[in-house]
Parts: C-alpha cells; sequence; structure tokens
C-alpha cells in the first residue's frame, strides 16, 4: 500500500525533546520508522518501506563518484531508528534538532511518501520565500540533478 501523507500539524517539543506524531500520520507509519536530515533545514520521516525504497535508488550513485558518495556519507549518516511510545511521542535526536534549528515550535507536514519536520519560523520562511531557506552543503546542483534523475 502507498502511503499519501498530507496535511499540516503544530507541535510543541516537550523538555524529553519529544513530540506528538498527529494519529492521522501514526496510522501509516506503523511502530517503527526513520528519521534523517532532510533537504532546506527540515527532518525526513519515512516508513520501513519508504525508507528501503530510498535505499535501493540510492544503490545507483557509484563508488567512483565522489559527489554521489558524499551525498550518501552525509545523509546516511544521520539516519536514525525511530519508535513512538504509547502516546504516540517520538524523541528528536540533538544532531537532528540541531541540523534542523527546532528549538520548541514544531510544524510536522505531509509530503506524499514521507512526514517532513521544520522549526515552526523556518517553516513560515520558507513558505513565504523557499530561497530563503539554502540546501545543506551536501546537495549542490549537480547532487539535485542526479537525484531527480535516480528519482528521488
Amino acid at each position: 500500500m502507498t502511503n499519501n501523507f498530507y496535511g499540516e500539524f503544530q507541535h510543541i517539543l516537550n523538555t524529553k525533546n519529544q513530540i506528538i506524531i498527529p494519529a492521522k500520520f501514526r496510522q501509516f507509519l506503523g511502530d517503527r520508522f526513520v528519521i534523517s536530515k532532510g533537504f532546506h533545514k527540515c527532518l525526513f520521516i519515512y516508513t520501513q518501506d519508504g525508507w528501503n525504497a530510498l535505499v535501493d535508488k540510492t544503490e545507483k550513485i557509484l563508488l567512483a563518484d565522489s559527489g554521489g558518495q558524499w551525498f550518501i556519507r552525509m545523509f546516511y549518516s544521520s539516519v536514525y531508528d525511530c519508535e513512538q511510545d504509547n502516546n504516540g511521542r517520538i524523541v528528536i535526536p540533538a544532531a537532528l534538532r540541531e541540523y534542523a534549528e527546532i528549538a520548541k515550535d514544531v510544524v510536522s507536514i505531509g509530503v506524499k511518501n514521507r512526514v517532513e519536520l521544520w522549526d515552526k519560523n523556518i517553516w513560515a520562511s520558507y513558505c513565504a520565500d523557499p530561497d530563503s531557506v539554502p540546501l545543506p552543503k551536501f546537495i549542490n546542483n549537480e547532487m539535485l540533478q542526479k537525484l531527480m534523475e535516480l528519482g528521488i
């Protein structure tokens, strides 16, 4: 079954660095999923099946492609297994909170096959002007082209 995540939800990061995943997303995420750096200062959450499909696509990046390998290293090194507790809460790892500049107010959005987590102010900036939130260093224009060719 293809997951179709959509919608926007507001959250507050609690003192244990947790947010509650909306029930609408929980039903598709399952018990275990992955969270990683995303593009434009956000975090990506994939179902296990969605993550496996992404891994299959990145397998096509050649070992001799130094830019592609840098992307693979930077992206894969930021992946964390994630589980929700009985109340639907997840912990956002410190390295990912720092990357996405998430301090307190969080927005989760559904984007087709994934959920994205954004700091509320960065999300507002991105909505007003997408160019105001730059891509991370590990994704340059050449890498974007490669990712598009791979269907990512």
